[in-house]
């Protein structure tokens, strides 16, 4: 289930065909999820651009996480491998079967990996993902709609003390299309809020709510747009998203690793080394309608995350219950 099915439209831009990061053209996520046993819960999520190198910018609303490569991101302001997302643990191996596939194309590689901590339903310290796991979710990637919920990098992931997980949306605006894509395993209960109704209070313990904790995890997000931005566009983008998140209830706690990268396709053929290059830049009067699509996708794709993901049991018996989509529409007419 996805927010639209219930009726539920964040803001006034319409989604593209796919309400995903998909909808921006050459985009691929594909995702491998690992479910062992009693206690392995986890994944890996790639978002794969449609060449690199493109521009790019980052944002840190709270450090408490990893997200690599942004050091050179900020200086080059050029995204110059695909995307991975996973576990906390996982960071190193994900971040080394990148880099071993961009160096065999281009010889050289900083990948780029994020991370959340999905240790209260995997037994993270076991570090069951494997290269292999890597090339898998590579050689699932699409351009199509994305799984979302419990999948990928997102298979043990908590939010607002429902499951969570992996979520998507997209707007087009202006001629432009504009897609996110959130790990998302940050925030409390009482916090929630779904387009401006305090949810979270009025579910209160009608869904059971774990027990690990008030602020554990953190939130992954990316953003990617057709528009021809410049570095610096794309980092105010990718601060935009932490007015999404705080919108849900996020509060970039302590505990929390919120780190938000966007990138833009408009510019391509980047790879020069030598000359000039003929860019193009979105003048400045045009940058707001974006930011408003940044902050309505991002909220939308949080709450995805979390309606189209299942109940799950793992590590030590842990349970993390699903948010019930029914349950949520009711509440939000009621309001």
């Amino acid at each position: 289930m996805r927010a639209r099915e219930l009726g539920i439209a964040i803001g006034d831009d319409e989604p593209g065909r796919w309400d995903a990061i998909t909808d921006v053209d050459g985009i691929r996520v594909g995702h491998t999820t690992l479910i062992e046993g009693e206690s392995i819960r986890t994944g890996v999520t790639v978002v794969i651009p449609p060449e690199v190198p493109l521009f790019a910018g980052c944002h840190r609303l709270n450090g408490n996480g990893e997200l690599t490569g942004l050091e050179w991101l900020r200086e080059s302001g050029l995204l110059t491998t695909p995307i991975g997302i996973t576990n906390t643990f996982s960071v190193g191996v994900v971040r080394d079967s990148i880099a071993a596939r961009s160096a065999d194309e281009d010889g050289w590689s900083l990948a780029v990996v994020g991370e959340t901590y999905d240790g209260f339903l995997n037994d993270i310290r076991a570090q069951r993902i494997r290269s292999e796991h890597v090339d898998a979710a590579f050689a699932a990637a699409a351009g199509e709609g994305v799984p979302e919920g419990n999948v990928g990098g997102g298979t043990g992931m908590v939010c607002h003390g429902f499951k969570g997980g992996i979520g998507t949306a997209s707007r087009t605006v202006n001629g432009y299309t504009v897609g996110v894509l959130v790990q998302a395993n940050y925030g409390r209960r009482e916090r929630l809020r779904v387009d401006g109704v305090p949810v979270g209070r009025l579910i209160g313990d009608r869904i059971p709510e774990p027990t690990q904790g008030d602020e554990t995890g953190s939130i992954i997000g990316i953003v990617a747009t057709d528009a021809p931005l410049l570095p610096h566009q794309c980092e105010r983008l990718a601060q935009r998203m932490g007015l999404g998140v705080g919108r849900m209830g996020g509060t970039g706690a302590i505990s929390s690793g919120d780190l938000f990268l966007a990138f833009a396709t408009g510019n391509r053929g980047l790879a020069v080394e030598r000359g000039e290059l003929p860019l193009r830049m979105l003048g400045e009067g045009e940058i707001s309608p974006l930011y408003d699509a940044v902050i309505d996708a991002t909220e939308e794709a949080i709450l995805n995350a979390m309606l189209a993901a299942e109940t799950m049991t793992g590590a030590n018996g842990n349970t993390v219950y699903a948010l019930e989509g029914e349950l949520l529409a009711d509440l939000l007419r009621r309001s």
